[in-house]
């Protein structure tokens, strides 16, 4: 009897073995970034507890777990008189800003996400595109301030080929 669980275990020893061997061999055929990180799906109503409590807005639990990670986010990009060069407002809903008339009194949702492109693409002016958009990138949560001087509270960093297919302009350079 115990020769032959002995024999059972080796055999099966060796399938393990054998097993993790195939595996090893196909993960180095994989292509490099085949391990990419999968973006956590989102959603706006994943970001603040409902409904808002005598302490305000607070994060869910959802949101604190995606906090640095890669997302990916369905919203409306907001439509503004003046567009920034390098980002645009995202929102659960379709907003269109009046800087102008309304000033800082604008209908942004507590949620509003500021997308923020790379880099190298600081300079390009992303053209409003009405109806739903899915972004994937980097979140980030907690206060922060742009250059205009406004605060947000939720950023989206955008991979550079994010926005390829996206129609835009570039800044002109002061001579």
């Amino acid at each position: 009897m115990f020769g032959e669980v002995s024999l059972v275990s080796c055999f099966v020893s060796s399938c393990v073995r054998l097993i993790c061997l195939s595996i090893l061999a196909t993960v180095s055929l994989l292509p490099r970034g085949a391990w990419a990180e999968v973006p956590v799906e989102i959603a706006f109503s994943d970001f603040f507890a409902q409904p808002v409590g005598a302490r305000g807005l607070e994060p869910t639990a959802r949101l604190r777990a995606a906090n640095g990670r890669l997302v990916r986010l369905v919203g409306f990009m907001v439509q503004r008189e003046q567009a920034q060069a390098g980002q645009f407002l995202l929102t659960p809903r379709p907003v269109a800003m009046a800087e102008h008339a309304d000033g800082e009194a604008d209908d942004l949702p507590a949620s509003t996400v500021a997308v923020l492109l790379p880099a190298a693409q600081r300079e390009r002016i992303v053209a409003h595109r009405p109806g739903p958009i899915m972004l994937t990138g980097r979140l980030e949560y907690g206060p922060a301030e742009d250059a205009s001087g406004r605060v947000t509270w939720l950023r989206l960093y955008l991979a550079a080929d994010a926005l390829a297919d996206q129609p835009s302009t570039t800044l002109p350079h002061p001579h």
